[in-house]
């Protein structure tokens, strides 16, 4: 399988190109608009929903594994003590995707706006009001995550080698099995994001674009439950923001 509108991607900056490249590969493996079965719709009529999140003891938590174009193993087990922000979608989604993974990543780790590729990942996270200094500060990990179950098993390698060209320092999960989809559910065409707390566990999902306002209420949640971390803090109820992102404890 040859994707040639991959051409286009190789004159983007990255990290831009790895959803790209996704995205070409799975319009030459699938037609133009097809829906998947597991598409559905938010009370209200908004775009995206939020499905009810097991909650439970850190034993029990629930651990998100993938591999990633270089075939590394990844899972959300590895990055306890830190918040987790998977962004995901199908391939009609994937340029809003990368949008948003990419401004939330810059919000969390500012200096990544002028640091070249191989250091993107690197950079320190901001700081928390009144944290203690002799503490470490919690990061976020926001990690961008193609969900690519509508290509064939044979051709799982040509997306992996199109994926470590285009992305040859940034880490992307890849989901062939369709996982996130069983666990979270993934509204097709649109970005899909699940936030999981320093203790591993799921505390809410959403999907739809995300205008400004949304974006600094997603930015204020991930900063709560990144509080939630100390052992003095407690963490009331994370609001529901516009975007859809709920408190596991209000949906269940």
């Amino acid at each position: 399988m040859s994707c040639p509108s991959l051409r286009l991607a190789s004159a983007l900056p990255l990290p831009a190109k790895f959803f790209l490249a996704v995205v070409a590969c799975l319009a030459a493996a699938s037609p133009p608009g097809t829906a998947r079965a597991s598409e559905f719709s938010a009370p209200g009529g908004v775009a995206g929903t939020v499905s009810a999140l097991p909650v439970a003891d850190e034993s029990n938590s629930p651990n998100v594994v993938l591999e990633d174009q270089f075939r590394n193993r990844r899972g959300t087990a590895e990055l306890r003590g830190d918040v987790v922000v998977l962004v995901y979608a199908e391939r009609r989604g994937a340029e809003a995707a990368n949008t948003l993974g990419r401004r939330l990543h810059v919000r969390f780790h500012p200096t990544a706006e002028t640091a070249p590729p191989a250091d993107w990942t690197k950079q320190p996270v901001i700081g928390l009001p009144g944290w203690p200094a002799d503490a470490r500060v919690p990061d976020v990990h926001v990690v961008p995550v193609a969900c690519v179950a509508e290509v064939p098993r044979p051709l799982h390698g040509i997306v992996r080698m199109r994926i470590r060209q285009e992305s040859p320092h940034i880490p992307v999960w890849l989901d062939f099995d369709d996982s996130l989809r069983k666990q979270f559910g993934v509204v097709p065409g649109e970005p899909n994001i699940a936030l999981i707390d320093a203790e591993g566990q799921p505390q809410g999902v959403s999907a739809g674009t995300v205008d400004d306002a949304q974006f600094e209420t997603l930015v204020a949640a991930i900063d709560r439950l990144r509080l939630a971390s100390r052992p003095a803090v407690r963490l009331g109820g994370v609001p529901a923001p516009a975007t859809g992102v709920v408190p596991a404890s209000a949906i269940r």
